[in-house]
């Protein structure tokens, strides 16, 4: 898995680093087959502070891209809602993936 934690506006610390990458671990336990994952964490030039810090996050998996994004006050509350959003759509993508037809048991012939 190739992970790119990248900042705009702001210098993405160890601790953001480790904190998203903490929180990650969650979605490649749902799902194994993420080929790539990119987080941006962005900080808005607004006047008001409501919403200010944005993260966002593109995750690639086998035929597909998954995305989503938060803003918040918060950088780390941004970070908590997007991996709670992110981990609806891997297992949301994931129950579409699997087989759901089961085989029609044979019947057996009566002489």
């Amino acid at each position: 898995m190739n992970l790119t934690i990248s900042g705009h506006h702001l210098e993405v610390t160890p601790a953001l680093r480790s904190y998203a990458t903490s929180k990650l671990d969650r979605i490649v336990r749902h799902f194994d087959q993420v080929v790539d994952v990119k987080v941006l964490l962005t900080v808005e030039k607004q006047k008001e502070k409501e919403g200010r810090q944005r993260a966002e996050c593109t995750i690639h998996v086998k035929g597909s891209d998954i995305f989503a994004e938060s803003s918040d006050a918060d950088l780390y509350a941004a970070i908590d809602e997007l991996m709670d959003k992110l981990d609806r759509q891997v297992v949301r993508y994931k129950d579409r993936k699997q087989d759901h037809h089961h085989e029609t048991p044979k019947r057996e012939v009566q002489t």
